[in-house]
């Protein structure tokens, strides 16, 4: 242990650091499939929690049976033949931006049902019922490709407050490839990152210390001592880059971005989280899922957990407890501003502003939830857990814009199209997209090989 006046330093802290999801720590092997082009430098996941209606949004259904309707109408969009609801009419105006998929399904709905499980699902694209505890999509990029930034984690969450949070998982990967959350709330004007300050070290001393720290004898007992070395020195090495890094702070510096942009996504909760989204795709940021949603406020009473489980009055003005209660009480009517109302601006600012800064060429977005909602309604006049279809949405790198790919019935009850897509199947066409070589193994400690995303195939219609 090192000390000098009142930092502590130790090889177990910066061990630390990386355990937390700090450190992004490159794993160099070849990451790359022999013959194929990547698409995409790297992935921006919006994960809208809780079960988004397909038939109130991306799939509208005007002849499904009047008591079972949406009421919102159908409106056109930017792309030739691509219908949505009023409900996303910004985002309408980027559908020749979007590839929207209306044929997912979840094949195995006592796992995919369940929002812990089926939140496990998105975030790894497998199945949570496997012998292992598969890693996140982000943890297994960020070991096949690590950091375009050394500076910053390679895979961020932000916020990563929901309780879907502990539904990130590392498995069997190496600890600094954890998914790091950013936490609280970003649109709060005394936000700040935590894990990110000197403690009131100044920049040069800090360094000093650490140069100090590095002529110490880092090695671990065990087989591979020069192995373990070199990766607590370079793990150490990027820990000090990144807490003396000014460029550190600036990607997570909202107010650093001018006002009339943060006012374009919105400056609630939601629409901060999704500029958050973009600073940190363009400061190099390899991974990045957005899991967001609007806090409980004063100007949203009844509001506790506004995700999309809208099992009880999905279409109120306000909010949908009912008497009695319900397990759809917490939360907002589909249309209301902490709902799609929010989700709709940060959503079209977000496709607007990444094609205007030229960051939708070589960013793979991808706008998900973990299954759709009944194309009934229930007696509670709510929607439940529906995981025969949904829908997800993709754009940037090569991802042809304007193109639908799937149909459901009248109602968006089943899929009614020869084709079907599973959320392996997502995850494939991420890794596809990236480049990333499905055909090599992952080891587990105990020397097991795992094949990410064997049990899918890449959506075609948008490779």
């Amino acid at each position: 242990m090192f000390r000098s006046g009142s930092l502590v330093t130790t090889r177990r802290s910066f061990l630390g650091l990386g355990a937390c999801g700090l450190l992004a720590l490159p794993h160099w092997q070849p990451a790359f499939a022999a013959g194929k082009k990547a698409r995409a430098k790297s992935v921006l996941v919006v994960f809208e929690q809780g079960g988004v209606s397909h038939m109130d949004t991306f799939d509208p259904k005007p002849d499904a049976p009047a008591e079972h309707r949406t009421p919102f109408k159908t409106i056109n969009t930017a792309a030739r033949g691509m219908q949505f609801t009023e409900l996303l009419a910004r985002t309408a105006v980027h559908a020749d931006k979007l590839t929207v998929v209306r044929c997912m399904t979840q094949p195995k709905p006592g796992i995919g049902n369940s929002h812990p499980k089926g939140s496990q699902y998105i975030f790894s694209g497998e199945s949570p019922d496997g012998a292992e505890v598969m890693p996140d999509i982000g943890s297994v990029v960020s070991y096949r490709m690590g950091s375009a930034a050394r500076n910053l984690p390679s895979y961020i969450m932000v916020p990563g407050t929901s309780e879907q949070e502990y539904n990130t998982k590392i498995g069997f990967l190496p600890p600094q490839h954890r998914v790091f959350k950013t936490g609280g709330k970003p649109h709060d004007p005394k936000w700040t990152v935590p894990n990110l300050a000197l403690a009131g070290i100044a920049p040069d001393r800090f360094k000093d210390r650490t140069d100090l720290l590095s002529n110490l004898d880092v090695g671990i007992p065990g087989a591979d001592q020069a192995k373990d070395a070199k990766t607590l020195t370079s793990m150490r090495d990027q820990a000090e880059d990144m807490l003396t890094n000014p460029a550190t702070r600036k990607a997570f510096d909202l107010r650093a971005e001018p006002l009339k942009v943060r006012e374009e996504y919105g400056l609630g909760h939601r629409g901060q989280c999704y500029l958050l989204g973009r600073k940190l795709i363009e400061s190099g940021v390899r991974f990045v899922t957005i899991d967001c949603r609007e806090p409980p406020a004063r100007e949203y009473p009844g509001g506790g957990n506004m995700n999309w489980d809208h099992h009880d009055h999905i279409y109120s003005p306000k909010d949908t407890a009912i008497k009695g209660g319900g397990a759809g009480a917490g939360r907002w009517g589909i249309q209301t501003w902490p709902m799609m109302g929010s989700t709709d601006r940060a959503f079209s600012a977000l496709l607007a502003d990444m094609h205007q800064r030229g960051l939708l060429e070589e960013t793979l977005v991808c706008f998900v939830t973990e299954f759709g909602r009944t194309p009934r309604i229930n007696d509670r006049k709510g929607r439940d857990h529906w995981t025969h279809a949904f829908s997800i949405a993709f754009a940037g790198a090569g991802v042809p814009g304007g193109q639908v790919v799937g149909e459901t019935d009248k109602e968006g009850g089943y899929i009614t199209s020869s084709k079907a897509y599973t959320l392996e199947d997502y995850a494939v066409t991420i890794y596809e997209k990236l480049g990333i070589d499905l055909t090599k193994p992952i080891y587990t400690p105990a020397g097991r090989p795992i094949y990410p995303g064997k049990d899918g195939h890449a959506i075609t219609e948008v490779m």
